[in-house]
Order: structure tokens, then sequence, then C-alpha cells
């Protein structure tokens, strides 16, 4: 993999994206994106005041008469201009991403997503269709599925890019216009897609994008009154808020992906090898900052000795290093706040469990990084494998039968996604009826997905579903339904 770009703090863009222009913040306010890998300042961003968050709501509200008025095929023209330049941009994206939050270029993947997902959107729109009903005498009945208006998006900082994607295509198709607003901890991607959609020549307020933090820029979508729908990826704590905050305004419809606690369930009859290398994939990917990891994982004990062998083998053969080398496949941890979150949760699981591989803190080293750890016979109602870490941690525990896995792996507030890997297809079905999870993968795990499959989770993993087939009809469309009364011969 060659790396030819290298972006010079001068070259970064740092601006708001609101109404078709680049705007500094009202107020003067920036905050500083620091290195967690050398502790250096990458840039200086400028943050969304309340005026600014309301400015670009305003300039989407303008945009909607206009933009919901035009023909999908109108719509999704400007989908295919900009799949394109996401895919010329992967290298500036993929080392802004590793300034920003320490993801390693070599495992950056995004800008495919998006010219994927830009791709299936531009032809997605003339799915929007309702239904009619002959069903009640004297009457033609039919229903009508119209945009609501100005909608939001409140991305994490992860995997910035995908959810950007994720909540702006569906929302725009389907001829809403859209405010996103990118995390403080990693908003330089975000910035620069602003960039590529202003190329394209989206028409001014369409497609507004913010950063700033959640008790500001955040907060004002969540209770602003022209905000009719609002999608969040993010933590338990701030989904509840935002919940909150749309019951005390105006209902807006609100869609949560709010974390997990993901388990996967290793059966004795499986294949050892692909199961130990796709679970150690799953934990280890993006330093654990993916949520829907597989931090638990349960063995059956007449394989556990071998299969805790191999996952310690391939879990601790990493390469942690600086995220722009493309040899490197570990990066840090987003920042010091989220180092010390997980450093804490490791310290308090040395006392419930047994550390097999980890790190010694009292060592002091540059970065942020947290090596890959094993935790063996943690008793299930430890407070690690209750919470989500968010880091490059698992717990690895035994079990004997199907009724003991099942219960303990639905016993947890989270339930995002769950793997099973047995070669016994009743098994198997047994295991994805039981689970309580909104996705449960079978001989795979987690972050493999379908974009043709609903996405979201049971329980305190949130509430409604994204993906190809649900975001645009049933999170982005009202439903009219029409009475006709038709005047007898």
């Amino acid at each position: 993999m060659t790396i030819t770009y290298q972006a010079k703090p001068e070259s970064i863009e740092t601006r708001l994206y609101i109404n078709g222009k680049f705007v500094e913040s009202s107020d003067g306010r920036t905050f500083d994106v620091v290195s967690p890998t050398t502790g250096e300042k990458v840039a200086e961003v400028f943050e969304a005041s309340e005026e600014d968050t309301n400015a670009a709501v305003a300039a989407a509200k303008a945009a909607f008469p206009a933009w919901s008025a035009l023909a999908p095929a109108e719509r999704g023209a400007y989908f295919k201009k900009l799949a394109p330049l996401f895919l010329e941009s992967h290298n500036e994206l993929a080392q802004l991403e590793a300034l920003s939050m320490g993801r390693p270029v070599s495992m950056y993947f995004e800008s495919f997503h998006a010219a994927e997902n830009l791709y299936h959107y531009s032809e997605a729109g003339f799915g929007n269709v309702g239904t009619s009903s002959l069903n009640t005498p004297g009457f033609v009945n039919m229903t009508l599925r119209q945009p609501f208006g100005v909608t939001a998006g409140i991305i994490p900082w992860n995997v910035p890019v995908a959810f950007l994607i994720i909540k702006s295509l569906p929302a725009l198709m389907a001829g809403n216009t859209v405010v996103i607003k990118s995390s403080e901890k990693a908003p330089l991607t975000s910035a620069f897609a602003a960039t590529l959609i202003d190329k394209v020549g989206f028409p001014p307020g369409v497609f507004n994008i913010i950063t700033g933090h959640g008790h500001i820029s955040g907060s004002v979508l969540s209770h602003h009154m022209d905000v009719r729908v609002l999608s969040f990826t993010g933590s338990a704590r701030t989904g509840r808020i935002i919940q909150e905050a749309a019951a005390k305004s105006n209902f807006k419809k609100v869609i949560l992906e709010m974390g997990g606690k993901s388990p996967a369930i290793i059966f004795s009859d499986a294949d050892i090898e692909k199961a130990v290398e796709e679970t150690k994939h799953s934990i280890q990917w993006n330093s654990g900052q993916v949520c829907m990891a597989n931090s638990r994982i349960y063995v059956e004990e007449s394989i556990a000795s071998a299969f805790i062998e191999l996952f310690k083998e391939k879990f601790s053969a990493v390469k942690i290093g600086d995220p722009l080398s493309p040899e490197t496949t570990h990066g840090p941890q987003v920042d010091e706040q989220q180092f010390k979150n997980v450093q804490a949760y490791i310290e308090g699981a040395k006392k419930d469990g047994k550390m097999a591989i980890g790190q010694d803190f009292s060592e002091s080293s540059k970065g942020l990084f947290i090596m890959p750890t094993i935790f063996l016979e943690t008793p299930e109602d430890a407070r690690g494998l209750k919470e989500e870490i968010f880091g490059p941690v698992v717990h690895i525990n035994t079990f004997r039968d199907e009724a003991e896995v099942v219960k303990k792996a639905n016993d947890n507030e989270y339930g995002l996604y769950a793997a099973v890997y047995t070669k016994d297809l009743s098994r198997a079905l047994r295991m994805v009826k039981n689970l309580e999870a909104g996705t449960v993968g079978v001989n795979c795990t987690s972050p493999t997905a379908a974009g043709d499959m609903p996405f979201g989770g049971y329980k305190g993993s949130g509430s409604g579903r994204e993906g190809w087939t649900v975001s645009m009809l049933e999170n982005y469309l009202e439903v009219k339904s029409v009475m006709i009364k038709v005047d007898d011969l």
C-alpha cells in the first residue's frame, strides 16, 4: 500500500459548511484536534455555536421545497457525481482519520463504503411508493409517502464518514434536507467530505455539515422545532438525553444506535481457526473502538484450552505504531479520556478475573496505545462483562450447554450483535431465535454486515433500524392516508 498524500495543517479544512458555503464559527470559537499518537496539535477546528446550528437548520428548511420537488433521478445525479470523488480521495481520508483519531491507514475502508452507498441510493428513489385499496365500498383509497423536511444526523467519532453517509443519503434521496453534526473527537474527514459535496454543487442548504460539542450544537438539533427527524449513533447516556429533548420539543422522530456488549459463542464443532481469526479481528479492529465488537466470547468447555491458546497467539500478533505507516495494524485510543476509561476497566477487571495477556500501565509509553487484552474466568456479574469498554479488551468464559450460554449471552442491557460458530444448522437456528440481538452472525461475526439487511439493536442498544431496505422508507418518509369518495353512477 502506497500513501502519497501528506496532510499539512494549513491544507486541512476546518470550517463549517452551511448553506453551500464554508464559514468560520459565528463567535470565532475553535477547539484543537490533537494526535493520539504523538500528542501534538493537528488542527484548530471551528466549533458550531447555537447561532451556527440554527443557521444550518434554517438553510436546510429554506432549501427543502425545491429539493423535494426534484425527481429522484435528478437528486440521484448529484450522488453519482460524488461517488468517484470519495474513491479518488481515499488516501486523504485515510490520513486525516489517522491524524485525528489514530485509525491505521492500512485498515481504512470508508471511501469504498461511501461510494457503494452513493451508487446504491442514486437509483433508489423510485422505491418511494405508496399503496392503494378498494376495500372500502364507495372509495378509492391510497397512501402517499412524503419527506419530513429537515433531518439531522449526529455521528460518532469511530467511523465518521460511514455514519455521515448512512444518515444523510437515504434522507436526501427521500427528498429531505440534512444537517450533519460530526464529533469533536474526529471532525476532519467530515469537513473534507464537505469539500467534495461542495465540488459536486449540491444546491445551497440541502447538505450542511457542522462540528461541535454535544451540549451546544447537539442540544440545539435535539430540541429544534424545525428538525423533524434525528438519527444518532453514540453512547446510551447521550441517546437518552436526545430522546428526552425530542419529547420536550416537537416529538421529532428519533433513530438511536447506542452501542453493544456483543457475545460470540463458539461450540465444540466449530472451525476453531476460523472462529479465532474472526473474533480476534472483531475486538481488535480500530483498537476495539467499534460498537458491535464481540467483547464477550463464550467457548464450549471441551475446546476452551485450544481456543484460548490460539486466540492469545493471534490477538497479540498486532503491529502497533504510527497509524500513518502502511505496516501498522493497531493504533491508539482516540484521546486521553478514552484511554483512561479503558485503562480503568482493565485495572478493575484484574480484581475480578485472570488477565491472560495485556500491559503494565506503570510503564510509560508514548501515545495512547492499549495492548490487546484478554481476561479469563471473569464472574458474569462483573462490570467488565456488563458495560461497553470500547477498547481492545475481551473476556473469554466457558459454557457447558445451549441453555447456559443463552442465559449468559442475554444477561446484558445491550443487544446489538451476536455471533454463533457451529456446523450444526439446527443448533444455529435455535440460537438465532433465542439470542436477544438486532443482528446474529452464524459462522461469522462483526463487523460483517449486509447493506440490504436492517441494522440496529435490541434493548439498550437503541431503537429503529438503518440499512438500504429500511432507512429511506421507514425513517425519512411520512405516510399519509388519502380517502377518495367515488360518486355512484
